[in-house]
């Protein structure tokens, strides 16, 4: 990975000088594999005198005083200070790897928080951007980060950019995702939609995931850590690559890129493009998608400093949503059971699916640096981004697809889903002609044009309407998101001052439009109910990311739309002596605004009123360097979070909840590092409380309500647990990386629930015993070992290990007593909580070749194979039944079938088995 004899060269640092001198340095600058590393900057302490190393690694410097020291850094490498008398070989200087992306970022460094070893007292685990192209091959972009501690990233349902992270126990709605500076996570609900970011993978600069409360001075959900993503600035050298990647299931992706270089006047611009398709692992979810990058950056003078990032990936792709018990995975997934997918089918001898998800999501950020003088500095970034798209799905009658209240093997087994093959996948073309197969419209009031039609519907079944159908439908979930981040610094001395603001402004339109009619002429809509009657409708929109969105169009079912301001201020007090103690106190306070406006379901009730909410946080730490090998450090903080906006407006009301209230999150945290040229040693000990949140969910089955709205105050977390992160270097060209986790992550006390019935009239009350529940869905014990060796200066190989255990199955707050597979046990007290589900390890190996030319040009090879045992795992489990439990609405079952010791019918998402890809890139 580290003969970069022709990329990278002077290619994050706009000037390096050579001066005459009295003394003439030279020396060679190598990686910590003993590699050149071309391109390195080696400066004279305390002024701007400075060369770049060559080819080789070689430098020739002349300093104008006869004793001193040098500076020598170099882009994902820890700064090594050199000491020097007389004329003088400094030899061969070593850098090791730095476990930061600071000197990454040329523009916009001011809005980027990024932890800095051995000084930011946070803990943290960097992922370079050379380690994501040679290893995420076509696995999920979040997957990168399993090797790091407390992280535990899966693909879910298995469609393209379905993945889901968390950290420390907490999910992605808890955990911040920030990309050059800027918040993604939605300002509604928290949510990240990884395939919205599907190019990632091409166009990162490298990742830091920090965990806890994060460097950020942003107010943003970092209860489990923030992932911070560095994205390609206009890079200084004139260059490209085109690289193509292949992999297991047809996948197939491409992507041409190319730098114009730094010109005489400080202008450069870069060009990324790229495409994707696949078949995709999981039956029946083939996906295709772009990625787009333009950069422009400007540099008039060494005061001033401006680039312009414009970038995203749009794409569609089927998906896997419909919950399965192992039972029926084994029941109908033949050999390789993990593959089956019982949303999809064939239509006119096509894959179809009912459901697919579509997306654009480009984000455009103008950032500015401003050197005002020596002391003091301002950096702002201006963004925007333009979300449009959604998901489809099944709307109409429950007339033989569906299980309802059953897996597919008991209602397949009833008779109950006449439209499923013997494979247990969807007939669609059966679908069309039990749609086409209705009476002719005969309603004439106003709609004489449709006679004569075959109309369906999901809600009215007179004058000829068909109720008995099926359609799919495209709920969306577009967005306008405008924002600016400004951070004023002032450094004197030792100290740090910091001043910022934080403003954003988002709307969010989210309604259902037609899709596809599957067969029928027209769709009879009564979602409205500002209208005494219901409308026919035939207009249809497309599910791709480039077509019309249905924003302008016809509407069924719901059209509501949230509007949600930010007005946040943020502080910074920074102590560094620049030797062994730094300190760090951050605070910041945010007002949010809600409103919500609804076009279908609330009459006489449209816009509601504007509720606001003030939050903020207080949080710092302190890192002591013991000496050059040993530090320590501690961090607390305590933030005041916002409720997420269907807390506001719970039951979708546009009456606002007035015992919402802020979360509270707590945490401490202990650290100790160790560095050596063997061994690198990261040791943490943290706990976070997380406090009064509110949720609110669809039930169904309770004793005083048939369906209604449960929701949920006062409930709380406590996540504690120990981290070890290692690197050995026991030899030239190899290196061991590893860590080990272990949590301890659990609900705490019981909790009451309101529930209303579907007119929102308080009717009944259940209390859930949780307290002492595991948090399910992330492994709480994991383990990584990582074996990198270079064979050869051309050739490398790789050999990775991981284990997870303790994880438990998710809980959701159902309470819906006539589903079996959901959480109704806990309506009881002493239940056995959240079951545990069975430990697994998995291998991954990997081998690359670079071949050079003497045009400073080169051609990689790179192929990675994941799971290479082809382990069968579950992944992730969404119930909780025992093997001696029985269903209670049904005779009790006296014989279980199990699977690994668990009961087959617990709806699991089993892990992908064994997948490869090869990829080849030509860089000149």
């Amino acid at each position: 990975m580290k003969t970069f004899k022709n990329v990278l060269l002077v290619a994050l640092f706009f000037a390096t000088a050579t001066v005459l001198g009295q003394t003439k340095l030279t020396g060679k600058v190598v990686d910590e594999m003993g590699e050149p590393l071309p391109g390195a900057n080696v400066v004279v302490k305390g002024t701007t005198n400075g060369s770049a190393t060559d080819f080789d690694g070689k430098f020739i410097l002349n300093a104008s005083s006869n004793t001193g020291a040098v500076v020598v850094s170099f882009v994902g490498y820890t700064n090594k200070e050199v000491s020097f008398s007389g004329t003088s070989d400094l030899g061969t200087i070593a850098l090791q790897p730095s476990n930061t992306l600071d000197e990454i970022v040329i523009v916009g460094k001011g809005v980027i928080d990024l932890v800095q070893e051995r000084k930011t007292p946070v803990a943290a685990s960097t992922i370079r951007a050379s380690e994501i192209q040679a290893k995420l091959g076509n696995q999920e972009f979040p997957e990168i980060l399993n090797t790091t501690p407390s992280v535990y990233a899966t693909k879910t349902g298995g469609g393209y950019g379905d993945g889901t992270l968390r950290v420390r126990g907490f999910g992605q709605v808890n955990t911040a995702v920030i990309i050059n500076g800027q918040p993604v996570n939605d300002m509604e609900n928290g949510s990240v939609y990884w395939s919205n970011w599907q190019g990632l993978s091409d166009v990162a600069s490298g990742i830091q995931i920090q965990r806890g409360l994060g460097a950020s001075k942003l107010a943003v959900p970092s209860v489990g850590g923030t992932m911070t993503i560095v994205t390609k600035s206009t890079d200084n050298n004139e260059g490209g690559a085109l690289a193509s990647s292949f992999g297991n299931d047809g996948y197939y992706k491409t992507t041409l890129s190319y730098n114009t270089g730094v010109n005489e006047k400080g202008w450069a611009t870069s060009v990324l493009i790229g495409r994707w398709q696949g078949d995709g692992y999981v039956d029946g979810t083939e996906g295709e998608g772009y990625t787009y990058l333009f950069s422009l950056g400007y540099k008039p003078s060494e005061q001033h400093a401006f680039n312009f990032t414009f970038t995203g990936a749009a794409q569609w792709h089927n998906q896997r949503s419909t919950s399965l018990s192992i039972r029926d995975f084994m029941n109908y997934g033949g050999k390789d059971f993990r593959r089956f997918n019982a949303d999809w089918g064939t239509l006119n001898g096509e894959e179809y699916s009912f459901r697919r998800n579509f997306y654009n999501k480009p984000i455009a950020t103008l950032n500015w640096d401003w050197n005002i003088n020596d002391n003091l500095s301002l950096s702002t970034s201006v963004y925007g981004s333009w979300g449009r798209g959604g998901g489809t799905g099944s709307r109409g009658s429950n007339f033989g697809i569906n299980p309802f209240r059953k897996d597919l093997t008991e209602a397949i087994a009833d008779g109950n889903l006449p439209y499923r093959k013997t494979d247990g996948t969807i007939d669609f073309d059966a679908v069309v002609a039990n749609n086409r197969a209705g009476n002719p419209y005969t309603g004439d009031t106003g709609r004489g044009a449709y006679q004569g039609l075959i109309i369906g519907s999901n809600g009215y079944s007179e004058d000829g309407v068909n109720s008995n159908v099926a359609i799919r439908r495209a709920s969306m979930n577009s967005h306008n998101w405008y924002g600016a981040i400004s951070n004023l610094k002032y450094e004197l001395n030792d100290w740090t001052f910091g001043l910022g603001v934080d403003v954003r402004s988002y709307e969010g339109f989210h309604y259902r439009v037609l899709n596809d009619l599957l067969g029928l002429d027209g769709y009879y809509s009564t979602g409205n109910k500002n209208l005494d009657t219901g409308v026919i409708q035939t207009e249809t929109i497309k599910a791709s990311p480039f077509n019309d969105s249905g924003l302008g169009g016809a509407k069924i079912d719901y059209y509501n739309v949230g509007e949600v301001n930010w007005y946040g201020a943020n502080g910074l007090v920074e102590y560094d002596n620049n030797d062994n103690l730094s300190a760090v106190v951050q605070f910041g306070l945010s007002k949010q605004t809600y409103t919500r406006i609804d076009y279908f379901d609330q009459i006489n009730n449209v816009v509601s009123d504007t509720e606001s909410k003030t939050g903020g946080y207080v949080k710092g730490g302190l890192n002591y360097n013991i000496n050059d090998a040993h530090n320590v450090f501690f961090n607390s903080g305590l933030i005041k979070r916002q409720p997420f906006f269907d807390a506001v407006f719970p039951n979708f009301s546009n009456n606002i909840n007035e015992d919402a209230e802020n979360e509270t999150i707590t945490s401490f945290e202990l650290g100790y590092g160790f560095k050596s040229e063997f061994i690198d040693v990261n040791l943490n000990l943290y706990n976070t409380t997380w406090a009064d949140r509110f949720i609110s969910r669809t039930i169904r089955g309770t004793d005083a309500v048939d369906d209604g709205t449960a929701t949920f105050s006062g409930l709380k977390q406590v996540h504690s647990g120990i981290e070890l992160e290692y690197t050995i270097r026991p030899f030239d060209r190899m290196r061991l990386k590893g860590m080990v986790s272990v949590g301890n992550w659990e609900y705490k006390d019981d909790v009451t629930a309101s529930v209303f019935d579907s007119s929102q009239t308080l009717v009944d009350s259940a209390t859930l015993y949780i307290d002492g529940t595991k948090v399910g869905d992330a492994a709480q014990t994991t383990a990584t070992l990582g074996l990198n060796y270079d064979i050869t200066s051309n050739f490398d190989f790789s050999a990775d290990w991981r284990y997870a255990a303790q994880l438990y199955s998710d809980f959701s707050f159902q309470l819906d007593t006539r589903n079996w597979a959901n959480d109704a046990a806990f309506l009881s007290p002493n239940n056995r909580g959240a079951l545990e589900l069975p430990s697994y390890n998995l291998f991954d190996i990997g081998a690359g070749y670079k071949l050079n030319f003497d045009n400073d040009s080169s051609l990689s090879f790179r192929v990675n194979v994941n799971n290479l045992f082809d382990t069968e795992y579950i992944a992730e489990a969404s119930s909780s039944i025992y093997t001696d439990d029985t269903d209670p609405q049904v005779n009790p079952v006296t014989t279980v079938s199990t699977y690994k010791g668990i009961d087959t019918r617990n709806q699991v998402w089993f892990g992908f088995g064994r997948t490869w890809n090869l990829s080849l890139k030509y860089q000149f």
